[in-house]
């Protein structure tokens, strides 16, 4: 009988550490799979729990609520300089499952504060992240440039909705994508159309506005913003993930400046 207990006993030890053993695997490949998202448990305001080495839970980070009357304004005195030509070449666009993101060869730069920085891609953000006096615009185009010493330049540039722009014409002419598709494109494109030399813009230092949020980026928000329509508003809508915007982040003493 004490034999029949013990093996009994024995049993159930084994099957309970197994249980233990195969439940905390469970929790294992439940913490490894997490990835940040837009949305639930990964959603920004979770990004610093998951995502441990960055600096999401910074002092300097973007994006930003922009009140005007609290800026500094500053005569705009060729500390921006746009090089974009006609005949820079996209590389690929890529649905990376967070926005849709266009890759440059070599070619188009900016020259900021003395550096140069080179166009590496340009992705978007609907609606908006940057936000002007509390107005949220339904997207935002980020061109991302980086300098050869790894520093990095960001246009925010805000749309609206209105007449149809052909620059975005040629950019959905790419779409749609499926999430982790990549296409070939090696064509040129001209983004001098966008005007950007002509426009007013706030500048401020921040972060890379997804993980893994680095503080090391240069703002450029431009005041004025483009014009597209909203059937190219919607088409670029439907091939992202929806509301893929980080919320507004804490200013924390940083100084804005207004280049007129």
């Amino acid at each position: 009988m004490k034999t029949a207990i013990k093996l009994l006993l024995g049993i159930v030890l084994i099957f309970s550490v197994a249980c233990i053993k195969a439940k905390h695997q469970t929790i294992v490949e439940h913490s490894i799979d997490k990835h940040w998202s837009y949305e639930g448990e990964t959603s920004p305001i979770h990004w610093a729990e998951i995502e441990k080495n960055s600096d999401c839970d910074g002092h300097h980070q973007s994006p930003i609520n922009i009140i005007h009357k609290d800026v500094d304004s500053v005569r705009i005195n060729n500390d921006l300089k746009i090089q974009y030509t006609p005949s820079t070449l996209l590389s690929e666009v890529e649905n990376n499952g967070h926005s849709i993101q266009f890759d440059f060869e070599p070619g188009d730069s900016i020259n900021y504060m003395g550096k140069t920085f080179y166009l590496k891609q340009i992705h978007f953000h609907e609606p908006a992240e940057h936000r002007i006096n509390g107005m949220i615009y339904p997207i935002e185009m980020h061109l991302v440039h980086v300098s050869k010493k790894g520093e990095i330049t960001v246009l925010g540039v805000l749309g609206e909705e209105g007449e149809e722009s052909q620059l975005f014409e040629f950019f959905e002419s790419f779409l749609p994508l499926e999430n982790g598709a990549v296409k070939d494109i090696h064509q040129k494109i001209d983004l001098s159309s966008l005007f950007l030399e002509d426009k007013h813009y706030y500048s401020y230092g921040g972060s890379l506005t997804t993980p893994p949020c680095s503080e090391n980026v240069n703002w450029i928000v431009f005041k004025e913003p483009i014009v597209l329509s909203v059937e190219e508003v919607l088409k670029l809508k439907n091939n992202m993930p929806v509301n893929n915007y980080r919320n507004e982040q804490a200013l924390n003493g940083r100084v804005v400046n207004y280049h007129y």
